[in-house]
């Protein structure tokens, strides 16, 4: 894994504040010692949860969208090392692996301007090759026998992940996708409003549920190939669910997961589908915190569940005052993750 930046034990002491009385996560979780190979490590450790940062926000740019989900990684680390470790989730069922080494990608794509035809397929190119790192670390995580939990970095991640997953498992997986948007865009170019189709064309992704698109952000023409693939590709909408109250929240959860159930499948949630998080196409409208989290634990209380993605998160967009406030978010969800999914294996 030459592409993996190592999360050392020193970078956890840093970040965790010690109090007299309480015990941390960040005093109990693992880390790869320097002097061992990972995927070793991986196979032997009895913590079934890896933690991997994509902190890059490439594929949000080729797809015409803001800067700032590169910043969700620190965030996050900065809160989970700080939750309390307690009978109700320990921070000894988690490695923090690292991150993906994408200085080079984000190097190369700094002065590239989306809007420049030919600027855009060099993204798209760059994006191809986070694709390719992505999906090669998850595999082994996956072969290792552990559960990835991601955080984004942009949505075009789903489609390494699903890849990674797939390749780890010799098989095509599932997807429940929590989202906006229905990231299942023509296949003009990598970039992350396409990750999922890319997927399911390539032979990664077998069934696909989109849950909560926004009925004013889709366009026709995915609305059209959506339908044409309806047998594996299902959806529901925010404006259904929520404003025309015409389906219910927990009766579309069971549904979306019938459609999913069947084979290994992985978790993924887009945080531009909860208002006022910031993020690359930031909301006022959208289903709550607390609904996001019902999801998440209600998907991964099933042992198909396969690996969790948390993307979009902008903390860089938000305000200065709290920019704590994401990674408390992503936090709370992969607590929230790891409490559903441990009960199922025990």
């Amino acid at each position: 894994m030459e592409n993996l930046i190592r999360f050392r034990q020193s970078d956890l002491s840093k970040i965790t504040v010690y109090r007299n009385g309480e015990i941390k996560f960040g005093e109990k979780i693992q880390i790869v010692p320097k002097d061992e190979e990972v995927f070793s490590f991986l196979k032997k450790s009895d913590a079934r949860y890896v933690l991997l940062g994509i902190p890059e926000d490439i594929g949000i740019r080729a797809n015409l969208g803001r800067r700032g989900a590169k910043t969700a990684w620190e965030s996050t680390l900065q809160n989970v090392a700080n939750i309390q470790h307690n009978k109700f989730c320990k921070g000894s069922q988690i490695i923090i692996l690292g991150r993906v080494d994408v200085s080079q990608e984000m190097s190369q794509a700094e002065d590239l301007d989306p809007n420049n035809p030919d600027d855009r397929k060099q993204l798209f190119k760059i994006v191809e090759n986070i694709d390719k790192e992505v999906s090669h670390i998850i595999y082994h995580i996956i072969k290792a026998g552990k559960v990835p939990i991601v955080i984004g970095g942009g949505h075009n991640n789903a489609y390494g992940n699903i890849k990674g997953t797939a390749l780890g498992l010799g098989k095509s997986i599932n997807a429940v996708n929590f989202d906006a948007h229905s990231d299942f865009r023509i296949l003009e170019g990598r970039h992350s409003g396409n990750g999922f189709s890319y997927a399911f064309e390539e032979g990664f992704l077998k069934n696909y549920f989109i849950f909560g698109l926004h009925e004013s952000y889709t366009s026709k023409n995915v609305l059209d190939i959506i339908k044409s693939k309806n047998d594996r590709v299902k959806y529901n909408t925010y404006d259904e669910i929520k404003i025309r109250q015409e389906k219910h929240y927990q009766s579309e959860l069971k549904l979306a997961y019938e459609h999913i159930k069947g084979d290994s499948y992985g978790i993924e949630i887009d945080l531009d589908s909860v208002p006022n998080i910031p993020s690359s196409a930031m909301t006022l409208s959208g289903f709550s915190v607390e609904e996001v989290r019902q999801f998440c634990s209600f998907f991964a209380k099933h042992k198909n569940a396969s690996y969790l993605h948390i993307c979009e998160g902008a903390p860089s967009l938000g305000e200065d005052k709290n920019p704590q406030l994401v990674g408390k978010l992503i936090g709370y969800l992969i607590t929230d993750f790891i409490k559903a999914h441990s009960s199922v294996l025990k």
